[in-house]
């Protein structure tokens, strides 16, 4: 058995009805040219009958809220679903299943994923090759977004022409070594609590840094109190409306070279924008600049398992009118926090978000003051795989990436670097936060603000 560790405690403790801590990636395929008629029902035939018990992560249950144990009664109904869209389904009637699907609980009492196999979906244009989905669904507690993207790359292959013998939850193909390499390496308690003692002198000395660069007015700075109270703060439903849009990832580039930024820095820029007009047309834009969450991995080896997981609260700029002050503050937000976090270990890390944080984390869980947070809303950045992947001969195209809400935290942006593009996974709560469907143009149209800086200004 393996020991919870305290973010799989917490992420557990928090779900309920309104706040289910499903995460998931959306993964879109291409059908090969000479693919048969019967190309998806024989994939559900193969992974419905296959002899073949599912390996790690795919065999763990939980055990008395404590424990990670494996599964010796498997049931693959509760596991796997074949659905068929009305043909040619789009993309919006698939994100309405999938946003149905994400607000589901899933049973404790089973392995905690469900992998949903989906026909019926419509070309992207004439012409263009017939796709279908999976959609991978797993418990928070179970794996981050880092480590289940490797869950993603693992059961794929590089070569189109590879046929998968085995279902996609058994990672038997692969050797012993890369195995092991899956499961979160064990500490002793002896081991943790030498690096908890060892991390108290360097994790004081970071917060009262912190705290003198607060008092001396560092704007760079950001705490747990700087957040202003936002629509995006407020009580949640149930339902969730999952948002999907791709972009071509060269755009982002040009522009992160031309400003001397790094892309991760102009994409929050384009979020920041996109959510100033998102809020301006609400009649609800705040004084002070929204704060974002933003997840940073601490996950060192290739295990697949567990959260290895802190965040940079990060200044947006949404109080500033332009695009070059918004950009520029947020990359003097980010890299403070980049400094401070690279002058401490892992462990240490996590001692300091613990202490930083800490409040944000009871607020949540309690729901004590929804609208008073520490940060408006989460926006995360998912690596993936830079070379193209195939199943069966059918390429995955996009992955649009679903992460979870809080009690007073309406909206989740995620993306992911896959390929040439970046591709955009918005969470929100439709209930709380009015057309918020116009957010994925809004970011288009704040990319575009920033090509025509670009083209206006050309760097010789």
């Amino acid at each position: 058995m393996r020991a919870l560790s305290a973010v799989d405690h917490v992420l557990l403790l928090l779900e309920n009805r309104k706040q289910p801590m499903n995460v998931g990636g959306l993964c879109i395929f291409e059908l090969p040219k000479d693919a048969p008629p019967t190309f998806l029902y024989d994939l559900a035939k193969q992974a419905k009958t296959s002899p073949i018990k599912p390996t790690f992560p795919f065999n763990q249950i939980l055990h008395k809220m404590a424990f990670w144990r494996a599964n010796d009664d498997f049931d693959i109904s509760h596991h796997l679903r074949h659905i068929a869209l009305p043909y040619p389904a789009d993309i919006k009637e698939l994100m309405a299943y999938i946003s149905r699907e994400q607000s589901h609980l899933m049973d404790r009492s089973c392995p905690l994923w469900e992998f949903h196999l989906i026909d019926g979906l419509a070309p992207e244009k004439e012409g263009a090759p017939h796709r279908f989905a999976i959609w991978l669904k797993v418990h928070h507690a179970m794996t981050d977004g880092i480590s289940a993207m490797r869950l993603i790359q693992i059961s794929l292959s590089p070569n189109p022409d590879t046929r998968m013998t085995k279902p996609f939850w058994s990672l038997s193909n692969i050797n012993k070594n890369q195995f092991e390499e899956l499961i979160p390496k064990h500490k002793s308690l002896t081991a943790i609590i030498k690096e908890q003692l060892g991390g108290v002198y360097p994790v004081g000395r970071e917060i009262l840094k912190v705290l003198q660069k607060k008092w001396q007015g560092d704007p760079n700075v950001v705490s747990t109190f700087d957040a202003p109270k936002s629509i995006f703060n407020q009580p949640i439903g149930s339902s969730r409306t999952l948002l999907a849009r791709s972009f071509d990832k060269n755009r982002f580039v040009r522009l992160a070279k031309h400003f001397g930024a790094t892309t991760n820095d102009v994409i929050l820029a384009v979020c920041s924008g996109a959510l100033r007009h998102y809020l301006i047309s609400q009649n609800a834009l705040p004084k002070k600049p929204l704060i974002a969450f933003v997840p940073v991995s601490l996950r060192r080896d290739k295990s697949v398992a567990g959260n290895q997981i802190s965040f940079l609260l990060t200044n947006l700029g949404t109080h500033q009118a332009t695009p070059e002050a918004r950009l520029t503050t947020i990359k003097n937000s980010i890299d403070d926090g980049k400094q401070r976090f690279g002058r401490l270990s892992q462990s240490q890390v996590v001692s300091y978000s613990a202490l930083t944080y800490g409040w944000a984390g009871i607020n949540l869980a309690t729901a004590i003051a929804p609208t008073r947070q520490a940060f408006n809303l989460i926006i995360s950045n998912v690596p993936a795989e830079k070379n193209p992947l195939y199943l069966n001969g059918a390429k995955l195209t996009n992955i649009y990436p679903a992460s979870v809400l809080f009690d007073g935290q309406a909206l989740n942006i995620t993306f992911i670097n896959h390929l040439n593009t970046i591709d955009f996974g918005i969470v929100a709560c439709p209930t709380t936060l009015p057309n918020i469907d116009t957010l994925p143009n809004l970011i288009n149209e704040e990319l575009e603000v920033f090509e025509k800086l670009l083209n206006d200004n050309p760097k010789t």
